[in-house]
């Protein structure tokens, strides 16, 4: 017991005496020990890094799950250390109204058979969208929690560690300064050469003992200097190494940015194929609904399905395809170029719109080329005697 009343208030010695130096130097009353420009400047990295990233993670959070809500339980869930319950999406809920509808409403009618396709598209998304959810939680926020809550609180805690070192050291070298200044003072006053026709003699006596004295607390002030500088220098060497291993956290936080580039643009493009696929169906339910007499756009050209752009430009007309002044020429007068023809591999199927196009099936091989002044977003593709436009997005090329 006696030891830890010892303790107890050593400590609040300790901690009375970093108040006092922290409160003369916010007043200007006492130097303080400054940091090298390096040091600040890791200082500065550091803070910004963690500010930045944690509004990185709110904001993908709100982007992920929009529901304040429902952030809020998972939030809970994952304080409580329990498995966060499957919620469905909202695309999931809609499919689920939608079938319901076209239940009720009757699945045989043209209504009822447009809801169920469109129901089927939805729950599609939700699952897509479900996937996204759970690549870009473990692959982009985990790494940026972990970071805040785990390397963050490391650096916290040896900057509040170093702080208190610093206030130790300037607090000894403010007590070493008025201990040579008090011994100065009682060494001058030693100095003086004794009347011993006084009557009290014993002053000299007096300030000689008191010289003595402050000799004695510069020296033990001295002592408490070292070993604070040495503390305070192997630990702000600690930090440093800390701070400097932000370098690091950068390089590994920009890997996590391009696996949830990457995995929202998977998301994007499996969204923009359901929906393209949902387009043709119905495309195909006779006289379901009479609308734009303009043909359905091709997506824009690009050599694979996850990288398709999500804007759709209008159809050229068999004319476009030819040169200028030869508007006319028919698609079957076309010879293919003598060089430029290339194998190209089907990835889905395609129902021609009109006579200019060739409908295509997956997976099989057809020849392609382009011709001059042609919409780069479609090719001249050949099956056997069949000739006709083909979209770019529906190909591989293979050489």
């Amino acid at each position: 017991m006696d030891f830890n009343m010892k303790k107890l208030a050593s400590d609040a010695g300790i901690f009375f005496t970093r108040a006092v130096q922290f409160t003369e130097e916010k007043f200007g009353q006492a130097e303080k020990t400054e940091l090298d420009a390096h040091f600040e400047n890791l200082l500065a990295r550091a803070d910004s890094t963690k500010n930045w990233t944690e509004k990185i993670l709110r904001q993908t959070e709100v982007l992920l799950q929009p529901n304040p809500s429902a952030r809020v339980e998972e939030f809970l869930y994952e304080k409580l250390d329990r498995k966060v319950p499957s919620r469905v999406t909202n695309g999931e809920l809609l499919a689920q109204y939608m079938a319901e509808a076209a239940s009720e409403l009757g699945p045989t009618t043209p209504y009822g058979k447009t809801l169920l396709k469109v129901a089927e598209a939805e729950k599609q998304l939700g699952a897509a969208e479900r996937d996204f959810i759970h690549t870009a939680s473990v692959s982009f926020l985990t790494p940026l929690r972990n970071f805040l809550e785990g390397d963050w609180k490391t650096i916290s805690k040896e900057r509040r560690l170093l702080q208190n070192r610093r206030l130790d050291l300037d607090a000894c070298k403010a007590r070493l300064k008025k201990a040579k200044a008090a011994e100065a003072k009682a060494t001058c006053e030693g100095d003086t050469v004794p009347d011993f026709q006084e009557t009290r003699p014993r002053n000299y006596i007096l300030s000689a003992s008191a010289s003595a004295l402050w000799n004695d607390e510069v020296d033990k002030a001295e002592q408490e200097l070292r070993v604070a500088q040495t503390e305070f220098d192997r630990q702000a060497e600690v930090t440093r190494l800390l701070l400097e291993g932000i370098s690091s956290t950068h390089v590994n936080h920009l890997r996590c940015l391009h696996e949830f580039v990457k995995s929202q643009t998977t998301y994007y493009a499996q969204c923009y194929r359901h929906m393209l696929d949902l387009q043709k169906q119905l495309g195909r339910f006779p006289g379901t609904f009479v609308g734009t007499t303009e043909p359905a756009s091709p997506p824009l050209s690009s050599t694979s399905p996850t990288t398709a752009a999500a804007t759709m430009p209008v159809v050229p007309s068999v004319a476009s395809l030819a040169p200028p002044g030869e508007a006319s020429l028919c698609l079957e007068e076309v010879a293919p170029p003598a060089s430029g023809t290339r194998k190209a591999r089907v990835l889905y199927d395609y129902e021609a719109a009109d006579s200019s196009e060739l409908a295509l099936l997956a997976d099989e091989l057809i020849t392609v080329y382009s011709l001059p002044g042609m919409d780069p977003d479609w090719l001249i593709g050949e099956r056997g005697n069949k000739k006709g436009k083909v979209p770019v997005t529906y190909l591989e090329l293979l050489s």
